[in-house]
């Protein structure tokens, strides 16, 4: 039993907007069939204009909400991969133009490039490296955590995801297809205090129980979350150290 990963949720005041930033950031497609906006990969036919869910890449399902973005840094983010410096410089410029604004989360002198979106969430436009060759745009899922080790553990066993290293600094996982971005766990002083903006969307594998699957990730130390969801046809839950995630019921 093990579920997969198959989109990042962020949360935004102006969903269409934000929705609109990450397609144009990624060239990818966005299609806002009601309330959220899906942005993922254009595919020739699809019914959304792109694969959901599709079995590698991961898509963004930008959710709206009345409540502004808290002022601290997420400790979910983005990591944007580049295949050369000069790739690095017009994307960090095409962005800009987008609306994304640089940022300074004590990053100090780096060779990549910290921005946030039009509403502030994080991310990472990265320098050209070669273990995010075959990613796609998003390179990495990037979370913080104080025990990437603990994180390695239950994350392993929540989903099917493939260990690439995991260290008492990091922990990296990826899609055992071999593309997409890596989901990343990395060491960072503090401790999480208020609700991230991005959270994983996690779905069952076609015939596997949902109800089963939440139990099991209960028994591995995840937790119940109530952020006021109501009666919807997926499960809030927390991981081991207070990051947010949902279990989807199949479409």
């Amino acid at each position: 039993m093990a579920l997969r990963p198959v989109q990042v949720n962020i949360k935004a005041l102006d969903g269409r907007a934000v929705g609109r930033f990450w397609a144009q950031a990624l060239g990818w497609s966005a299609f806002s069939p009601g309330v959220t906006t899906y942005v993922g990969p254009a595919v020739a036919g699809a019914v959304r204009g792109f694969d959901w869910p599709d079995p590698v890449f991961l898509g963004i399902d930008v959710v709206p909400v009345p409540e502004a973005r808290t002022p601290v840094k997420n400790r979910v983010h983005l990591d944007l991969a580049t295949t050369s410096a000069a790739h690095h410089e017009e994307l960090v410029a095409r962005l800009r133009a987008l609306g994304a604004t640089p940022v300074d989360v004590g990053q100090g002198d780096v060779p990549w490039t910290v921005l946030a979106d039009p509403e502030g969430n994080e991310f990472c436009v990265l320098e050209p490296r070669e273990v995010y060759r075959d990613t796609g745009p998003v390179a990495a899922v990037v979370v913080d955590c104080v025990d990437p080790r603990d994180m390695a553990r239950f994350w392993g066993a929540a989903t099917n995801w493939t260990p690439l290293d995991v260290s008492d600094d990091h922990a990296t996982f990826r899609s055992p297809g071999g593309g997409g971005p890596h989901l990343e766990f990395l060491r960072t002083p503090g401790v999480k205090t208020v609700p991230d903006r991005l959270h994983l969307d996690l779905l069952p594998y076609p015939g596997d129980d949902r109800a089963a699957e939440v139990d099991r990730l209960r028994a591995l130390g995840a937790t119940d979350l109530d952020l006021g969801q109501g009666d919807v046809p997926w499960t809030c839950l927390a991981d081991p150290e207070g990051h947010e995630f949902c279990v989807l019921s199949l479409p």
